[in-house]
Protein backbone atom coordinates (compact mmCIF):
# COMPACT_ATOMS: atom_id res chain seq x y z
CA UNK A 1 0.00 0.00 0.00
CA UNK A 2 1.46 3.47 -1.07
CA UNK A 3 2.23 5.89 1.97
CA UNK A 4 0.01 8.78 1.92
CA UNK A 5 0.79 12.11 1.45
CA UNK A 6 0.77 14.89 4.16
CA UNK A 7 1.92 18.17 2.80
CA UNK A 8 0.30 20.17 0.57
CA UNK A 9 1.79 23.75 -1.02
CA UNK A 10 -1.19 25.55 -1.66
CA UNK A 11 -0.55 28.22 -4.09
CA UNK A 12 -2.39 32.07 -2.81
CA UNK A 13 -0.13 34.50 -3.78
CA UNK A 14 -1.51 35.44 -7.43
CA UNK A 15 -2.76 38.74 -8.31
CA UNK A 16 -5.66 37.08 -10.29
CA UNK A 17 -5.74 40.08 -12.75
CA UNK A 18 -8.37 38.74 -14.97
CA UNK A 19 -10.88 38.62 -12.47
CA UNK A 20 -10.05 42.10 -11.72
CA UNK A 21 -11.93 44.51 -10.01
CA UNK A 22 -13.42 41.85 -7.57
CA UNK A 23 -9.64 41.02 -6.57
CA UNK A 24 -8.28 44.86 -5.73
CA UNK A 25 -9.38 43.65 -2.34
CA UNK A 26 -8.89 40.33 -1.78
CA UNK A 27 -6.85 37.42 -3.75
CA UNK A 28 -8.36 35.31 -5.73
CA UNK A 29 -8.27 32.56 -3.81
CA UNK A 30 -10.60 34.00 -1.60
CA UNK A 31 -13.01 34.63 -3.33
CA UNK A 32 -16.35 33.13 -2.19
CA UNK A 33 -18.19 30.26 -4.12
CA UNK A 34 -21.44 30.64 -2.53
CA UNK A 35 -20.06 32.35 0.62
CA UNK A 36 -17.40 29.81 0.96
CA UNK A 37 -13.35 31.03 0.44
CA UNK A 38 -12.83 29.71 -3.07
CA UNK A 39 -9.00 28.26 -1.41
CA UNK A 40 -11.19 26.14 1.27
CA UNK A 41 -11.99 24.04 -1.83
CA UNK A 42 -8.76 22.99 -1.98
CA UNK A 43 -8.35 22.43 1.50
CA UNK A 44 -11.48 20.37 1.65
CA UNK A 45 -10.49 18.18 -1.22
CA UNK A 46 -6.67 17.73 -0.20
CA UNK A 47 -7.87 16.93 3.20
CA UNK A 48 -9.96 14.40 1.56
CA UNK A 49 -7.25 12.60 0.11
CA UNK A 50 -5.26 12.26 3.24
CA UNK A 51 -3.64 15.57 3.78
CA UNK A 52 -3.42 17.28 7.04
CA UNK A 53 -0.97 20.25 7.14
CA UNK A 54 -0.70 23.20 4.71
CA UNK A 55 1.81 25.77 3.44
CA UNK A 56 0.33 29.10 1.84
CA UNK A 57 2.37 32.06 0.23
CA UNK A 58 0.90 34.95 0.16
CA UNK A 59 1.44 38.25 -2.12
CA UNK A 60 -1.09 40.42 -2.77
CA UNK A 61 -3.52 41.61 0.44
CA UNK A 62 -1.88 39.06 2.61
CA UNK A 63 -3.91 40.13 5.52
CA UNK A 64 -7.07 38.96 4.13
CA UNK A 65 -6.02 35.69 4.85
CA UNK A 66 -6.08 36.83 8.47
CA UNK A 67 -9.52 37.91 8.01
CA UNK A 68 -11.67 35.90 6.65
CA UNK A 69 -9.28 32.47 7.70
CA UNK A 70 -8.76 33.07 10.94
CA UNK A 71 -5.12 32.99 12.64
CA UNK A 72 -2.30 35.23 14.23
CA UNK A 73 0.94 35.34 13.51
CA UNK A 74 1.70 33.64 10.23
CA UNK A 75 -0.81 30.38 10.51
CA UNK A 76 -3.74 29.19 10.86
CA UNK A 77 -5.85 25.98 11.42
CA UNK A 78 -8.67 24.39 8.99
CA UNK A 79 -10.45 21.66 10.41
CA UNK A 80 -8.01 20.79 12.39
CA UNK A 81 -4.97 21.07 9.97
CA UNK A 82 -2.36 23.32 10.78
CA UNK A 83 -2.07 26.23 7.97
CA UNK A 84 1.42 28.36 7.32
CA UNK A 85 1.66 31.09 5.31
CA UNK A 86 5.00 32.55 4.13
CA UNK A 87 4.75 35.69 2.61
CA UNK A 88 6.10 36.81 -0.82
CA UNK A 89 7.50 40.80 -0.65
CA UNK A 90 8.08 39.98 -4.56
CA UNK A 91 5.79 37.38 -6.34
CA UNK A 92 7.95 34.43 -6.98
CA UNK A 93 5.79 32.70 -9.43
CA UNK A 94 5.27 28.95 -8.61
CA UNK A 95 8.69 27.52 -8.95
CA UNK A 96 10.40 30.16 -6.72
CA UNK A 97 7.57 30.07 -3.83
CA UNK A 98 7.99 26.25 -3.57
CA UNK A 99 11.92 27.36 -2.94
CA UNK A 100 10.76 29.90 -0.49
CA UNK A 101 8.54 27.74 1.45
CA UNK A 102 10.75 24.68 1.26
CA UNK A 103 11.63 25.00 5.37
CA UNK A 104 7.82 24.71 5.96
CA UNK A 105 7.18 22.06 3.56
CA UNK A 106 9.77 19.57 4.80
CA UNK A 107 11.71 16.63 3.39
CA UNK A 108 8.88 14.36 2.29
CA UNK A 109 6.77 14.51 -1.31
CA UNK A 110 4.05 16.87 -1.03
CA UNK A 111 1.25 18.39 -3.16
CA UNK A 112 0.83 21.28 -4.83
CA UNK A 113 -2.28 22.71 -5.68
CA UNK A 114 -3.24 26.20 -7.29
CA UNK A 115 -5.70 28.17 -4.86
CA UNK A 116 -7.80 29.27 -7.46
CA UNK A 117 -8.38 26.23 -9.17
CA UNK A 118 -12.27 24.61 -8.38
CA UNK A 119 -11.73 20.80 -8.90
CA UNK A 120 -12.78 17.80 -7.80
CA UNK A 121 -11.45 14.78 -9.29
CA UNK A 122 -9.88 11.48 -7.48
CA UNK A 123 -6.46 12.12 -6.43
CA UNK A 124 -5.16 8.99 -5.28
CA UNK A 125 -4.25 7.97 -8.32
CA UNK A 126 -2.22 10.75 -8.73
CA UNK A 127 -0.44 10.43 -5.21
CA UNK A 128 -0.20 6.65 -6.27
CA UNK A 129 1.60 6.96 -9.40
CA UNK A 130 3.88 9.25 -8.25
CA UNK A 131 5.08 6.97 -5.24
CA UNK A 132 4.97 4.37 -7.93
CA UNK A 133 7.67 6.21 -10.12
CA UNK A 134 9.87 7.43 -8.28
CA UNK A 135 9.53 10.83 -10.44
CA UNK A 136 10.87 13.99 -9.16
CA UNK A 137 7.26 15.51 -10.59
CA UNK A 138 4.03 14.05 -11.51
CA UNK A 139 1.51 16.18 -12.98
CA UNK A 140 -2.57 15.75 -12.69
CA UNK A 141 -3.45 16.15 -16.41
CA UNK A 142 -6.76 16.31 -18.29
CA UNK A 143 -7.71 15.59 -21.92
CA UNK A 144 -10.40 18.52 -22.40
CA UNK A 145 -11.25 21.24 -20.52
CA UNK A 146 -9.04 24.15 -21.16
CA UNK A 147 -6.24 24.71 -23.10
CA UNK A 148 -3.58 21.84 -23.63
CA UNK A 149 -0.01 22.44 -23.58
CA UNK A 150 1.70 19.56 -21.65
CA UNK A 151 2.65 16.62 -24.09
CA UNK A 152 2.44 13.36 -22.31
CA UNK A 153 2.85 9.64 -23.72
CA UNK A 154 -0.62 8.37 -21.79
CA UNK A 155 1.57 4.02 -22.26
CA UNK A 156 4.45 5.36 -20.00
CA UNK A 157 3.21 8.54 -18.23
CA UNK A 158 6.10 10.49 -19.25
CA UNK A 159 6.05 13.95 -19.82
CA UNK A 160 8.02 14.86 -23.04
CA UNK A 161 7.17 19.13 -23.33
CA UNK A 162 5.89 21.92 -22.27
CA UNK A 163 4.36 24.83 -24.26
CA UNK A 164 6.54 23.43 -27.09
CA UNK A 165 9.83 24.39 -25.06
CA UNK A 166 11.68 21.60 -26.04
CA UNK A 167 9.53 20.61 -29.88
CA UNK A 168 9.23 18.20 -32.31
CA UNK A 169 7.22 15.84 -30.40
CA UNK A 170 4.00 14.16 -31.52
CA UNK A 171 2.04 12.90 -28.07
CA UNK A 172 -0.78 14.24 -27.68
CA UNK A 173 -1.15 17.12 -25.49
CA UNK A 174 -3.18 17.14 -22.23
CA UNK A 175 -4.42 20.17 -19.89
CA UNK A 176 -2.19 20.79 -16.84
CA UNK A 177 -5.03 21.13 -13.80
CA UNK A 178 -2.43 23.18 -11.22
CA UNK A 179 -2.58 20.21 -8.86
CA UNK A 180 1.18 18.07 -8.80
CA UNK A 181 3.09 16.01 -6.60
CA UNK A 182 6.71 16.60 -6.25
CA UNK A 183 9.75 14.76 -4.35
CA UNK A 184 11.79 16.99 -2.03
CA UNK A 185 14.73 16.77 -4.61
CA UNK A 186 12.87 19.25 -6.80
CA UNK A 187 14.54 21.92 -4.23
CA UNK A 188 17.82 21.03 -5.20
CA UNK A 189 16.96 22.60 -8.63
CA UNK A 190 15.29 25.54 -8.27
CA UNK A 191 17.57 28.63 -7.56
CA UNK A 192 16.76 30.26 -4.06
CA UNK A 193 15.65 34.00 -4.38
CA UNK A 194 15.16 33.62 -7.75
CA UNK A 195 11.27 34.49 -9.61
CA UNK A 196 10.97 31.41 -11.41
CA UNK A 197 8.07 29.36 -13.12
CA UNK A 198 8.18 25.62 -12.09
CA UNK A 199 7.57 24.92 -16.08
CA UNK A 200 11.06 25.92 -17.14
CA UNK A 201 12.44 24.28 -13.98
CA UNK A 202 10.95 21.12 -15.09
CA UNK A 203 11.69 21.45 -18.67
CA UNK A 204 15.42 21.83 -17.95
CA UNK A 205 15.16 18.37 -16.01
CA UNK A 206 13.64 16.22 -18.64
CA UNK A 207 16.53 18.20 -20.88
CA UNK A 208 19.17 16.22 -18.12
CA UNK A 209 17.15 13.04 -18.71
CA UNK A 210 15.02 13.09 -15.50
CA UNK A 211 11.48 11.77 -15.89
CA UNK A 212 8.68 14.30 -15.27
CA UNK A 213 5.50 12.33 -15.48
CA UNK A 214 1.67 13.11 -16.07
CA UNK A 215 -1.13 10.94 -14.50
CA UNK A 216 -4.57 11.51 -17.00
CA UNK A 217 -7.57 11.85 -14.73
CA UNK A 218 -10.66 12.76 -16.87
CA UNK A 219 -12.93 11.83 -13.99
CA UNK A 220 -14.78 14.72 -11.97
CA UNK A 221 -15.00 18.16 -13.28
CA UNK A 222 -12.34 20.97 -12.84
CA UNK A 223 -12.90 24.72 -13.44
CA UNK A 224 -11.09 27.67 -14.40
CA UNK A 225 -12.59 30.77 -12.63
CA UNK A 226 -10.48 33.23 -14.72
CA UNK A 227 -12.87 36.18 -14.86
CA UNK A 228 -16.71 37.40 -13.64
CA UNK A 229 -18.83 35.55 -16.47
CA UNK A 230 -17.13 31.84 -15.76
CA UNK A 231 -17.72 33.26 -11.59
CA UNK A 232 -21.16 33.32 -12.33
CA UNK A 233 -21.25 30.34 -14.30
CA UNK A 234 -20.01 28.29 -11.60
CA UNK A 235 -22.76 29.73 -9.17
CA UNK A 236 -25.24 28.74 -12.44
CA UNK A 237 -23.73 25.66 -12.33
CA UNK A 238 -24.01 24.51 -8.41
CA UNK A 239 -27.56 26.47 -8.27
CA UNK A 240 -28.76 24.20 -10.75
CA UNK A 241 -27.65 21.25 -8.93
CA UNK A 242 -25.03 20.56 -12.08
CA UNK A 243 -22.41 19.19 -9.53
CA UNK A 244 -22.11 18.10 -6.14
CA UNK A 245 -18.74 17.82 -4.75
CA UNK A 246 -17.57 14.84 -3.13
CA UNK A 247 -15.73 15.85 -0.31
CA UNK A 248 -18.17 18.54 0.75
CA UNK A 249 -21.12 17.54 3.28
CA UNK A 250 -24.56 17.57 1.92
CA UNK A 251 -26.70 21.36 2.95
CA UNK A 252 -23.01 22.83 2.19
CA UNK A 253 -24.54 24.88 -0.33
CA UNK A 254 -26.27 28.00 1.42
CA UNK A 255 -27.34 31.08 -1.16
CA UNK A 256 -28.55 33.07 2.06
CA UNK A 257 -26.13 32.82 4.79
CA UNK A 258 -26.57 33.16 8.12
CA UNK A 259 -26.05 36.83 9.18
CA UNK A 260 -27.24 38.31 5.80
CA UNK A 261 -29.86 40.99 6.35
CA UNK A 262 -32.61 41.13 4.01
CA UNK A 263 -35.01 43.93 4.58
CA UNK A 264 -38.89 43.29 3.71
CA UNK A 265 -39.82 42.92 0.44
CA UNK A 266 -36.46 42.09 -1.58
CA UNK A 267 -36.41 39.80 -4.10
CA UNK A 268 -33.75 36.83 -4.58
CA UNK A 269 -33.72 34.04 -7.52
CA UNK A 270 -31.62 32.24 -9.96
CA UNK A 271 -27.79 31.83 -8.58
CA UNK A 272 -27.55 35.05 -6.79
CA UNK A 273 -25.75 34.50 -3.25
CA UNK A 274 -25.78 36.68 -0.41
CA UNK A 275 -23.10 36.70 2.44
CA UNK A 276 -23.36 37.18 6.06
CA UNK A 277 -22.76 40.74 6.93
CA UNK A 278 -24.64 42.18 3.78
CA UNK A 279 -27.31 44.00 3.72
CA UNK A 280 -30.17 44.02 0.88
CA UNK A 281 -32.47 46.46 0.97
CA UNK A 282 -36.31 46.74 1.49
CA UNK A 283 -38.15 46.08 -2.37
CA UNK A 284 -34.20 45.55 -3.90
CA UNK A 285 -34.45 42.47 -6.92
CA UNK A 286 -31.50 40.60 -7.21
CA UNK A 287 -31.45 37.92 -9.88
CA UNK A 288 -28.39 36.16 -10.59
CA UNK A 289 -26.39 38.87 -8.03
CA UNK A 290 -23.59 37.91 -5.55
CA UNK A 291 -23.60 39.80 -2.86
CA UNK A 292 -20.20 39.67 -0.82
CA UNK A 293 -19.96 40.06 2.97
CA UNK A 294 -19.95 43.84 3.97
CA UNK A 295 -21.55 44.91 0.54
CA UNK A 296 -24.87 47.18 0.28
CA UNK A 297 -27.54 46.70 -1.88
CA UNK A 298 -29.62 49.91 -1.96
CA UNK A 299 -33.62 50.08 -1.12
CA UNK A 300 -35.37 49.03 -4.28
CA UNK A 301 -32.60 48.41 -6.62
CA UNK A 302 -33.19 46.16 -9.59
CA UNK A 303 -29.76 44.12 -10.34
CA UNK A 304 -29.15 41.19 -12.82
CA UNK A 305 -25.99 39.15 -13.22
CA UNK A 306 -23.76 41.03 -11.44
CA UNK A 307 -21.19 40.83 -8.65
CA UNK A 308 -21.69 43.28 -5.73
CA UNK A 309 -18.77 43.57 -3.54
CA UNK A 310 -18.06 47.06 -0.88
CA UNK A 311 -16.58 48.95 -3.35
CA UNK A 312 -19.58 48.58 -5.62
CA UNK A 313 -21.15 46.82 -8.33
CA UNK A 314 -19.39 44.58 -11.20
CA UNK A 315 -21.73 43.60 -14.35
CA UNK A 316 -21.18 40.58 -15.72
CA UNK A 317 -21.32 40.35 -19.25
CA UNK A 318 -22.34 36.30 -19.27
CA UNK A 319 -22.62 35.80 -22.93
CA UNK A 320 -20.04 32.83 -23.55
CA UNK A 321 -18.79 30.18 -20.80
CA UNK A 322 -15.16 29.43 -19.55
CA UNK A 323 -15.80 27.49 -17.28
CA UNK A 324 -13.77 24.28 -17.87
CA UNK A 325 -15.15 20.51 -17.23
Amino acid sequence: MSRGIKTAFVLGAGLGTRLRPLTDERPKPLVPIFNKPLITFAFDHLIAAGVTRFVVNTHHRPVAYSRWLGGTNGQTEYRGCPVFFRHEPVLLETGGGIKNASDLIGDEPFLVYNGDVLADFPLQSLIASHQRSGRIATLALRASGGERRIQCDPATGRITDMRGLIGGRSEPAFLFTGVSVFSPEIFKHIPAGDVVSIIPVLVDLMRLGMPVGGEVINEGVWFDIGNIPSYMDVHRMLSEGGHSFSYLPGGWLQPIQRGARIHHGAMISGCSAVAAGADVGEGADLKNVIVWPDAKVEARVSLRDAVVTPKGVSQCHCASSSVGA
